[in-house]
Order: C-alpha cells, then sequence, then structure tokens
C-alpha cells in the first residue's frame, strides 16, 4: 500500500506549529540554559579542570549539554505530542482516519526529533560564542545527533501512549533520563572516576551515547565507537518494537 504522505505532512505540520506558536520561549530557553551551563561549568569548574583528554574543558562538555537537551526535549515533545490528542479525545479521530500505524508515528515522531535537533543545533551555536568549535567528524556528529533524537522521540512516543496523567509524562525525564544523563559522563570523562564506579557507569546506556557523540567531535570517547553506535541501534530497536506492539495490541489506544 502507498504512504499516505499528506497526511504525515498534516501531523507533521500541526505538531510543528505549536512549537513554533512558542518559538520565543522553545530558543530562549536553550540559549539560557546553555550560557549559564558555560558559567558554572566553563569558568567555574574549567578554570581548575582545563584539559580533559587533551581537550579545554570548556569545549569538553559541548556534546554532553547537547545531548542533555536532545534527550530531554526529544521525549518531552514527543510524549506531549501523542498525550494531548488521548487526552483530548482527537485521537480516535487519527484512528479512524485512513492512516496507518506507520503514517501517525512519522507524522508525530518527526515532528518531535525534528524540533529536538533544531534545539541541539541552536545549544551548539550558541556553544560557539563561548568556545572555539571543533568537531573532527562532521558526518557522524549529524548521524548521532539524528539517531538520538528519533530514538529518544519513538522513547517520548511510548510514554505519551502509557501515561494517564501529566504526573507521568514528567516523571521519566525527570527522575530517570536526566539523572542518567548527568551521570553517564555529560561533564566529565568516566575514565577519571575510581575503577569501582567507572564499572558502574559502564551499566549506565547513556554512557554509550555520550561517548558515540564526543568522539564525534574529538575523535576520543570512554567506550569504543562500535559499541557506541551498536547500543543506540539496540535502542532504536527496542523503541520500534514498543510502538509495533502498542499498534498491533490497541495499548492505551483503544481504551
Amino acid at each position: 500500500m502507498a504512504m499516505n504522505w499528506p497526511a504525515v505532512r498534516a501531523i507533521y505540520v500541526f505538531e510543528m506549529s505549536r512549537f513554533l506558536r512558542t518559538a520565543t520561549q522553545s530558543i530562549l530557553a536553550p540559549v539560557i540554559s546553555t550560557s549559564l551551563y558555560f558559567v558554572v561549568f566553563g569558568a567555574a569548574i574549567g578554570s581548575r579542570m582545563t584539559m580533559v583528554d587533551g581537550v579545554p574543558y570548556g569545549l569538553f562538555i559541548v556534546p554532553g549539554l547537547m545531548m542533555l537537551s536532545l534527550l530531554t526535549q526529544s521525549i518531552t515533545n514527543a510524549s506531549f505530542g501523542i498525550y494531548f490528542p488521548r487526552f483530548a479525545g482527537t485521537i480516535y479521530e487519527i484512528l479512524s482516519a485512513p492512516v496507518s500505524p506507520v503514517e501517525v508515528v512519522l507524522g508525530f515522531v518527526g515532528a518531535a526529533a525534528s524540533k529536538s535537533i533544531l534545539i541541539g543545533l541552536i545549544i551548539l551555536a550558541t556553544a560557539a560564542l563561548f568556545v572555539p568549535l571543533r568537531i573532527d567528524h562532521p558526518v557522524w556528529m549529524l548521524a548521532f545527533l539524528f539517531l538520538t533524537a528519533v530514538t529518544f522521540s519513538l522513547f517520548g512516543f511510548v510514554i505519551g501512549l502509557w501515561a494517564d496523567g501529566f504526573e507521568k509524562l514528567q516523571l521519566v525525564p525527570l527522575l530517570i533520563i536526566t539523572p542518567l544523563t548527568f551521570l553517564g559522563g555529560s561533564f566529565y570523562a568516566i575514565e577519571m572516576l575510581p575503577p569501582f564506579w567507572y564499572t558502574v557507569s559502564l551499566l549506565n546506556p547513556v554512557v554509550y551515547l555520550i561517548s558515540g557523540f564526543r568522539w564525534a567531535f574529538f575523535g576520543q570517547a570512554d567506550v569504543a565507537i562500535g559499541v557506541s553506535l551498536a547500543m543506540t541501534l539496540l535502542f532504536l530497536t527496542l523503541c520500534l518494537a514498543a510502538v509495533t506492539y502498542i499498534f498491533r495490541t490497541g495499548y492505551r489506544l483503544k481504551s
């Protein structure tokens, strides 16, 4: 069956229009927060820890800042995007329309990933105001940016279907993803940790995402780039499997 691209475009455009209506807030928030991170971490801590693995500390934290925002924004945008149609009841209009599950996911997840990638690039541009950027592998940087945004937008889509209240929408990003990101080497190399905590850190899945992303910038990573890419693709596969299960069973969609 041919893809219903007009339907995908309609969902995508509607979701993006919500972002554009609050463009000032959506753009200013990451710019201000990134600036504050550079003031606190780059200036205060960076003055005492000037280099990490041969990279100036202010520059070293750029991939971590981008990944922190990318993960939380992807999940938040996608979860709220699908939750509100469920909350308002308009999800049934979508389900009864001649639109396949693939097209629904493409529309919602595509919009959420687009927003997250845009914000990630805004953070990168803001970082350029504070430090001279260095990206050794720009193609891989964009690839990791895209894969991470899509993967966690799918994850957010699942959360938006699972949540039965606004509190649960914030539960995973605030209580799970953000702490894992801070403990995943966003602002330090995990090899700086004692051996025991280094081993514990390897159990944190976000470590592999940040490590691969940082390798794209500096050619250095806490774990092998192949492992980071494999873990990213594994997360993507698991999220796709969860979305497929939801549409096959109608979980939280038909009740």
